[in-house]
């Protein structure tokens, strides 16, 4: 199997090798002195924050060709490895995904849509390794404080109670657990965290820590033995394919739980490509796991088109089937998770790497990369110089593998001309494929005419809005059992406190939805304050930043609040007022909101009179549509309608 990264060409070669006349350097392959580490997979990650928010809005059958790229065996990238967030109410990214609790008496696992994704990767895939790791917590586990780690039994009942509910409600088998990361690690709650799994029956159930650095966790691990006994894996995010000498002294399988993070073209394609290999021959690390999984977010959000494949247009049915995606395959296809490393593995003498897998029933997979500095640079770290030139390279096959035959080898070896920015797969297993469907539909911007009801019956997989992406806040599907009237059936804004979190969430909730480009606009908006006296909405329109620089948000916004009072603002924190006045609003009563942008003026209207024409703008140009809240408090949203005029 061959691919060339620079130019995105990957084939699939008759199965016996080509034998150069002029031979180069040569390296031996053998296991006859021992194997190295067993292979624990290859795997994406949906989550860190809301990446995968798009992909449960397209229709069949382009959602599931998706979907089999990404985890039907021999076929696609084939992954090995699923991890997901454990939502946390709080913005992780490019977006909040919502808890299983909302609150400290408040239990729902058919929140999201990473239930669903797992069983659509289990579907595909039995033998998936499945991970949970949470980004964020509710306010109510740090008890008010922004730190998950004071009432350490809190947060291991919170995790233990989403992994049960995993197995409950989805028969999800969670094989292994994070620790929250970003920080720093918890001695004292990887420890109770453990005792809860095991007194929760979930001896399975194992730990990866700390989801962050070697260190500190390397070192405490040696010395306290509770926790060595406690924590399964050494997870690492983005090691720049090194580790450490105390890292490796702990005896514990060393995992890249978090890698890649960057842009999906063939520069990308290469840094995966690298990292995959460079992984262990550099680092012992016998998984890597790639932030993230699909790129299915809006791609103005922060670290747009990171994902292994990209899918971000629900609308159009529109998907590209990317580099990262094959270049996974070149391991994937070709082992499986069980197999071991060979200990001659390691960097050819003029660049690249080469590494060695067998089943030890006699298979053998080699796989080489040839990546060039300037076409295999990762997001991070930094990449240091290094040359790599095209070369003749003869592998010698020693030991069990000597009598192997599938090859077509010459006296037990044979020889490759690697060129640069080129992968190969060399391997005895026959059924890969490069898999294929027909192409999706075109590329389509967001539509310029859309509305939505909110009606809860036409929408099984998750409990958000299609095409809405909750930057602060979680927006959810509200049926109102007590009201037979027109809003029966809503969106409501359902966090009340500020999550525990990394990321600075802002002090309004917000939800984006349409396109980026979009300038003249007229949205409108049924909205409906609960909170008494304090109560706040907004509608919006050309809102330019979302994800973790959230509170920066500048945009048009029309509050109305239930002091009876509005106002228009620049931007999402409030500070730039545009007009302002009274409006008569009050909590408890549904009233339709407008706001209408055409050039450098801006006009609202309520319950269809006019609150205010033409006030002057300047910044933004363009940016989305968006809905949202004056604070961390419940609100109802209806009737949603966007009209682009331009």
């Amino acid at each position: 199997v061959r691919m060339n990264a620079g130019t995105q060409c990957c084939m699939f070669l008759s199965i016996f090798l080509f034998i150069s006349i002029c031979l180069g350097e040569d390296y031996v392959l053998d296991d006859k002195t021992g194997l190295g580490r067993s292979f624990d997979g290859i795997g994406g990650l949906s989550g860190g924050g809301a990446t995968s928010r798009l992909l449960v809005n397209y229709a069949e059958p382009y959602r599931s060709q998706i979907l089999d790229y990404l985890f039907k065996p021999k076929f696609g990238a084939s992954l090995q490895i699923l991890k997901v967030e454990i939502g946390g109410d709080a913005q992780t990214t490019d977006g909040t995904e919502p808890s299983h609790m909302h609150y400290e008496d408040d239990e729902n696992y058919f929140r999201g849509y990473e239930w669903w994704l797992m069983k659509e990767a289990k579907k595909r895939n039995p033998n998936i390794t499945l991970i949970g790791l949470p980004w964020a917590f509710p306010g109510w586990v740090g008890n008010g404080e922004n730190w998950p780690y004071s009432f350490p039994d809190i947060t291991a009942s919170y995790v233990v109670s989403w992994i049960l509910g995993a197995k409950q409600y989805h028969n999800l088998d969670i094989d292994y657990v994070g620790i929250w990361n970003e920080r720093s690690f918890n001695s004292k709650y990887i420890k109770l965290l453990r005792y809860t799994l095991d007194k929760s029956g979930l001896e399975r159930v194992k730990i990866i820590a700390s989801d962050n650095l070697w260190e500190p966790i390397s070192s405490v691990v040696t010395f306290d033995k509770e926790l060595q006994d406690a924590v399964e894996i050494l997870g690492v995010h983005y090691p720049g394919t090194n580790t450490l000498p105390e890292a490796l002294k702990t005896g514990k399988k060393l995992w890249s739980s978090e890698d890649y993070s960057t842009f999906n073209d063939n520069v990308g394609g290469g840094c995966w490509a690298r990292i995959l290999n460079q992984n262990y021959v550099n680092g012992k690390m016998t998984a890597t796991i790639c932030w993230n999984l699909v790129s299915s977010y809006y791609g103005d959000l922060p670290f747009g088109r990171d994902g292994l494949m990209t899918a971000k247009e629900p609308w159009s049915g529109n998907y590209v089937v990317e580099s990262p995606i094959w270049i996974t395959a070149h391991t994937t296809q070709f082992t499986e998770p069980g197999w071991t490393y060979l200990q001659t593995v390691g960097h050819f003498t003029h660049g690249g790497s080469y590494v060695a897998l067998t089943d030890e029933r006699g298979n053998l997979t080699i796989i080489t990369e040839t990546m060039t500095h300037d076409h295999s640079v990762c997001i991070r770290p930094p990449l240091p110089s290094y040359d790599v030139t095209a070369q003749n390279v003869t592998f010698h096959l020693k030991g069990t593998f000597a009598s192997i035959s599938e090859l077509q080898v010459t006296e037990g070896s044979f020889s490759i001309e690697l060129d640069v920015d080129e992968v190969y797969t060399f391997t005895t297993v026959r059924n890969g494929q490069r898999g294929s469907y027909p192409d999706p539909p075109p590329s389509a911007p967001f539509p310029k005419s859309y509305k939505d009801d909110f009606d809860v019956s036409g929408h099984p997989y998750f409990s958000e809005a299609p095409n809405f992406a909750d930057q602060t806040g979680v927006f959810e599907y509200f049926t109102n059992q007590t009201d037979p009237g027109p809003h029966v059936s809503t969106l409501r804004q359902v966090v009340t406190q500020r999550p525990v979190t990394w990321v600075a969430d802002a002090d309004q909730t917000i939800s984006v939805i349409g396109d980026y480009q979009w300038q003249d606009l007229m949205v409108s908006c049924d909205i409906y304050m609960e909170s008494v006296h304090t109560g706040g909405v907004f509608i919006a329109v050309r809102v330019n930043k979302g994800g973790g620089v959230v509170r920066s948000t500048r945009g048009v916004f029309l509050w109305v609040y239930a002091d009876g009072t509005y106002k228009v603002t620049n931007d999402l924190n409030g500070m730039t007022v545009l007009a302002e006045g009274l409006s008569g609003t009050r909590a408890r009563v549904w009233y339709t909101l407008t706001l209408t942008v055409k050039g450098n003026y801006a006009s609202a209207d309520l319950n269809g009179y006019s609150l205010w024409k033409n006030a002057v703008l300047w910044e933004p140009r363009h940016g989305w549509a968006a809905i949202g809240t004056s604070s961390f408090e419940l609100a109802q949203f209806d009737n949603f309608a966007i009209e682009a005029l331009t």
